[in-house]
């Protein structure tokens, strides 16, 4: 079948309320009034965040997700389709509201959530089967967040198996703690990418050193790229067996704003970047480039644009349908080797 798609982006889908600046240092305490500046609202989640970022790098994306039958629900539709996003298989729940965060910001730009799982927590094996023919249309799917789709993790292994069968490679991210072992290790030999934060992988695999968790991964039968986000930084990425890139950390174009969806935009860069045909220290630098222009806006991808990634140090930025060299190769470390000194001064994280 014609691959008409480069990506399905799936599972979590949320109405974002951002707040900023809140001191987070130290508890509000009741009957506090804070004085902030005007009050955002957004889309978040994975489903969102990426498909909105990987399109604005020139990628053909869609959604695969629910939403509420409510308001909040209407707005991430309407969002979706300005941002000229595929969105048919953006599904309406029937009885539970759409999933909804208020988002505290602090002006480190360090955030703390309230949150209501709502509706994407609800997607099932039913739901991602039904939807097989969607997948057959896309050369890639990213699936967001393992330990946070109870309804699914269970059934992965039988539908990651079933997406790749139809010629879909298969990317997966972590949320909140990152979860455990189980059902991972039988999920990871379903998976083409699979890039957690530090504290998820950590949290995952009980090691701290970024190869043994690469390793441990590995050791599970992990076919494809895997990886960790490090923060400040940068991300080790994992090729095949044995074989390390270090992704330096990119300082970012402005002000640090907010980081939520760091790890999101770092994802869709990434995927850009090999959906692109780049290798995988290139599509790394780009996964890096990308994050680190997200976070000088407020919200996960008012700081992302083309020609920003490209400013930043993206080795290769769409433009038009085109991939544009910007970056020096001796900017690129090569597999296995130490990458070059830059200045922690960016997040690469969720």
């Amino acid at each position: 079948m014609n691959q008409a798609l480069d990506c399905v982006c799936c599972g979590s889908c949320v109405a974002d309320i951002l707040v900023r600046p809140v001191p987070l240092a130290a508890a509000i305490g009741a009957g506090m009034m804070l004085k902030t500046d005007p009050l955002r609202l957004t889309t978040g989640g994975i489903a969102c965040n990426s498909s909105i970022a990987m399109t604005r790098l020139g990628l053909k994306t869609a959604v695969l997700a629910y939403v509420g039958n409510d308001e909040w629900g209407e707005m991430i539709h309407r969002r979706m389709e300005r941002e000229g996003i595929y969105s048919p298989r953006l599904l309406r729940h029937p009885s539970v509201d759409t999933s909804t965060s208020v988002v505290l910001i602090d002006p480190a730009g360090e955030r703390t959530f309230a949150h209501y799982a709502g509706a994407s927590c609800l997607l099932d094996k039913a739901v991602m089967l039904a939807n097989l023919d969607l997948f057959a249309r896309s050369r890639m799917m990213l699936l967001g967040y393992y330990s946070q789709l109870p309804a699914l993790e269970e059934d992965l292994p039988e539908v990651l198996a079933a997406i790749r069968a139809t010629g879909c490679r298969t990317a997966l991210d972590a949320g909140g703690s990152g979860g455990f072992m189980q059902p991972l290790d039988r999920i990871l030999p379903h998976l083409d990418v699979y890039v957690p934060s530090r504290i998820e992988a950590v949290h995952q695999t009980g090691q701290t050193d970024p190869r043994a968790i690469i390793d441990t991964f590995r050791g599970c039968g992990a076919p494809g790229i895997v990886g960790v986000k490090l923060d400040s930084e940068g991300a080790l990425l994992s090729p095949a067996a044995g074989v390390y890139v270090e992704v330096p950390c990119v300082p970012p174009p402005g002000q640090i704003i907010d980081t939520t969806g760091a790890g999101d935009a770092f994802f869709a860069g990434l995927l850009t970047g090999l959906l692109r045909g780049l290798g995988v220290a290139d599509a790394g630098c780009l996964g890096a480039a990308t994050a680190s222009c997200s976070i000088t806006g407020l919200g996960a991808v008012e700081g992302i644009h083309p020609d920003r990634v490209i400013r930043v140090g993206g080795p290769h930025a769409p433009v038009q349908g085109e991939a544009l060299m910007t970056t020096p190769r001796e900017r690129v470390p090569a597999a296995g080797t130490p990458g070059p000194v830059i200045q922690p001064s960016t997040l690469v994280t969720k």
